[in-house]
């Protein structure tokens, strides 16, 4: 069993938080959370507990009233690194979330210069025929390819994985976009339940030996709109052929929506970020010795 433990709360200066984070990148001397109801980046040193900044990526505001927030926001779920670049996706559950971003990198991973916008319709669109009850919630680059991790809580209950080729989705999004032709194949996952409630991807990240870990979630409910209770949580591994090898449970019932993996020597750690579904509440960065 996963024991993680909190690191530190998202607080943002000025006395703001991060309460709805939904993706994780740590990369040189930053950690980056996106959360899936503003339109901004979270920025946070990736060492120490310093309060992080918010950074833009696109214009305008959204309503503080809870029910036009969900329906105006994003949903920006999915925050992947490519090779000097900071991949954003939205979730492309309604029309208005076949948005996404991409911000180039310096060599310290800051970001550098504006985030380019990008037309994920292409792409989700297609995907969209194929798959229902479409919900991008985890990226992660591994092997050659991007890889999506479909959320299978909707109706249609499909949880899967959609490889892009990197460098045909890299060429596309030099020109704003993802296109369809960039996939080289879709995967079913069947995760189990638990108490009778399915388990749904929520993450992943790439290691360099091809595996991918991943998040999952037992959330009730069958809406990729509406939040439900989580019951369960935890972290699995597929290896580089796609096949799921490791499962492991989170010993509380923690909605796990993001994670990044660190090395330390031949300890690999877990980091993660957690979605109270709480306006009120900061969400939490915790970390964990990876048991997968």
């Amino acid at each position: 069993m996963i024991r993680p433990r909190p690191i530190r709360d998202l607080s943002i200066e000025g006395g703001r938080f991060i309460s709805a984070a939904s993706g994780l990148v740590r990369t040189g001397d930053f950690i980056y959370v996106i959360a899936d109801d503003e339109y901004e980046l979270g920025v946070f040193p990736a060492q120490g507990d310093a309060p992080g900044h918010l950074v833009r990526f696109l214009p305008g505001e959204l309503p503080t009233d809870p029910a036009q927030r969900k329906h105006r926001k994003p949903d920006v779920e999915a925050l992947a690194f490519l090779p000097g670049a900071l991949l954003a996706l939205g979730s492309g559950s309604r029309p208005q979330r076949k948005t996404g971003f991409l911000w180039d990198l310096d060599m310290r991973g800051a970001l550098a210069g504006e985030p380019q916008q990008l037309d994920l319709r292409p792409l989700y669109d297609a995907l969209d025929r194929d798959i229902p009850d479409l919900n991008i919630e985890g990226a992660a680059v591994s092997g050659g390819h991007v890889l999506l991790f479909q959320r299978g809580n909707g109706r249609g209950a499909v949880n899967a994985v959609i490889a892009l080729d990197l460098a045909a989705a890299l060429d596309s999004l030099g020109d704003g976009r993802l296109d369809a032709g960039a996939v080289t194949g879709t995967r079913r996952h069947d995760l189990g339940e638990v108490d009778g409630v399915r388990l749904c991807f929520t993450d992943a990240a790439g290691l360099h030996d091809g595996r991918v870990v991943f998040t999952a979630v037992a959330e009730r409910g069958e809406d990729t709109y509406d939040d439900g209770e989580c019951i369960a949580s935890g972290v699995g591994m597929l290896d580089a052929n796609g096949d799921m090898t490791a499962w492991d449970a989170l010993d509380s019932a923690l909605k796990v929506e993001g994670i990044e993996v660190q090395h330390r020597g031949d300890e690999m750690v877990l980091l993660l970020v957690a979605d109270p579904d709480d306006a009120g509440s900061p969400s939490s960065l915790l970390a964990a010795p990876s048991t997968v």
